[in-house]
C-alpha cells in the first residue's frame, strides 16, 4: 500500500529560502560562502521533494531509520541532492547510514570515529562541539576539538569542518559561542563551520558560519515523531 506524502508548496519554500538568504546578507554573510541547508528531519519525503523542486540542493537528516525510509519515496532530484547527517549518532547505527550521505556532521567522540572509519573508510566528517557544555546536547568540549580532529585523521577520515549548536541564551552569549567555534576552525584550517539555525542564524553568520541549518522556517512546524 502506498502512503500519501504531505504536500508542501515549492513556491512557498522558494520564497522562504529567499527571505532566509536575505537575512544572511543582512548579517554580513556572502552568499558565495554561506550555504542554506534544508533540514528535513521529522517531515516525510514530501519535504525534500518540494525543496528540491524549489531549487534547494543541500539537505540534513537526524534519524537514521527515518532517513532510510524517506529516501525510498524521494524524487530523483531530491535523491541527487547533497545529504548530510546532522543528528546524534550511535555507533550501532553507522552501518545503516545511506550511502548518499556525503558528510557526517555529528562526530563528537573517538569511539564513533573508529566505527565510521571501519564502516565508511575516508568518510568526510565535521567535529561537533558542545558550545554551552549542555549535558542534553551532543558534542565534545570545545577544547577537545583539536585532539578529535587529529584522531579522526589518523583513522583515515577526512575532517572538513566543525558543527555546533549554541545555547538558548542572550544574543551576546550566542555570538561569543559561535565566534569561539569559528576561531577553533580557523586555527585548525577547517573551511566549513556549520553554525546557526532559524532563531540564531544572524549571530552565526556574523561569527563566520558557512552553513546554516534551517527546518521550520522553510517547511513550517514539524509533526510529532511517532
Amino acid at each position: 500500500m502506498t502512503t500519501s506524502l504531505t504536500t508542501f508548496d515549492p513556491v512557498a519554500i522558494e520564497r522562504n529560502a529567499q527571505m532566509l538568504l536575505n537575512r544572511v546578507v543582512d548579517a554580513g554573510g556572502d552568499l558565495a560562502h554561506v550555504r542554506l541547508m534544508a533540514v528535513t528531519k521529522a517531515f516525510d519525503a514530501g519535504a525534500p521533494n518540494a525543496a528540491a523542486a524549489a531549487g534547494l540542493i543541500l539537505f540534513g537528516e537526524s534519524y537514521v531509520q527515518e532517513f532510510v525510509a524517506k529516501l525510498e519515496a524521494t524524487t530523483e532530484a531530491a535523491s541527487a541532492a547533497e545529504w548530510h547527517f546532522i543528528g546524534r549518532l550511535q555507533r550501532n547505527k553507522v552501518r545503516h547510514l545511506p550511502e548518499c550521505v556525503s558528510v557526517i556532521q555529528s562526530v563528537d567522540r573517538e569511539s564513533l570515529a573508529v566505527e565510521i572509519a571501519k564502516r565508511r573508510p575516508g568518510q568526510t566528517v565535521y567535529i561537533q562541539a558542545n558550545l554551552g557544555d549542555e549535558p542534553q546536547k551532543g558534542g565534545c568540549p570545545v577544547d577537545g576539538v583539536a585532539d578529535l580532529v587529529d584522531r579522526c585523521r589518523a583513522l583515515g577520515l577526512t575532517v572538513d569542518g566543525v558543527m555546533g549548536v549554541a545555547e538558548q541564551a542572550h544574543a551576546d552569549v550566542v555570538l561569543r559561542q559561535y565566534q569561539t567555534l569559528a576561531s577553533v576552525a580557523d586555527e585548525l584550517e577547517l573551511r566549513e563551520r556549520s553554525m546557526g539555525m532559524t532563531g540564531d542564524l544572524d549571530a552565526a553568520v556574523a561569527a563566520g558560519s558557512t552553513m546554516v541549518r534551517i527546518g521550520t522556517a522553510l517547511f513550517g512546524s514539524r509533526p510529532a515523531r511517532p
